[in-house]
């Protein structure tokens, strides 16, 4: 077995680890960020099946770029493993808004390179959440469905969502499960990005962001290329909420 013939196959099997697990370890960590060849490989690999690979200080992952990706976690997929029985497209667009203001909550804006927190109370994500419901609330009708068109986003869904859910006032800390509250939502939401490795409960209700995260926020979260402005809009009302309250 030649030099080449064996970059080929070592890049393969971390390729198939991947494939399998979507995570590999420090070792192969360390052969791809000292091996030219071998990282290239395993990044021409991923490309072929629109994924990339994401590299932390203890992890290589593997990231679907697209939804043509055979990696891409379906809406539908979402549904049936996370969200209650007869969940809608609502559902689905109030967990990812709140995953944006969740990631947000942890950077001094939606450009910012670092994060500039350790960890966040479910509470204080809640509370973050629930004012920016309400920023959105107060926007024009016009202009909700003006944005809604340019984003491809309902914004409108996600407020009826939310506002059908338990009042953050009324006592539902504890409840989990089935009950239909706002902090039941949030711990599915927290669940389902602990278990895609984005998050990690510290306990006390606080969590914070992994490696992973931090890495893929900073890759691709904060650009506009791939968040198509979202992040912007959403900024931009709480940076007119501020100067309103000045």
């Amino acid at each position: 077995m030649d030099y080449k013939e064996e970059k080929v196959i070592e890049a393969f099997r971390i390729y198939t680890k991947l494939a399998r697990t979507a995570v590999s370890d420090q070792e192969d960590v360390q052969l791809y960020r000292a091996d030219e060849a071998i990282r290239s490989l395993l990044d021409l690999y991923a490309k072929e099946v629109d994924a990339v690979i994401v590299n932390t200080s203890e992890n290589l992952y593997l990231i679907p770029e697209t939804k043509l990706s055979s990696f891409h976690v379906s809406n539908e997929w979402i549904k049936r493993h996370y969200l209650r029985s007869g969940a809608t497209n609502a559902d689905i667009y109030l967990l990812y808004f709140s995953t944006i203001i969740l990631f947000g909550s942890f950077y001094n804006s939606y450009q910012s390179g670092r994060p500039t927190r350790d960890f966040i109370r479910i509470e204080n994500w809640m509370e973050r959440v629930q004012e920016r419901i309400e920023q959105l609330q107060a926007l024009d009708e016009d202009v909700l469905k003006q944005k809604e068109s340019e984003f491809s986003y309902n914004w409108g869904l996600i407020i009826d969502k939310w506002n059908d859910m338990n009042d953050v006032k009324e006592n539902v800390k504890r409840q989990t499960g089935n009950t239909i509250s706002r902090y039941s939502f949030l711990d599915t939401v927290k669940r389902f990005l602990r278990e895609q490795d984005l998050v990690k409960d510290l306990g006390n209700e606080e969590i914070a962001l992994t490696d992973k995260a931090q890495t893929i926020i900073q890759r691709y979260f904060m650009e506009v290329e791939y968040n198509k402005g979202i992040l912007t809009f959403i900024y931009e009302m709480e940076g007119r909420q501020q100067d309103a309250s000045d």
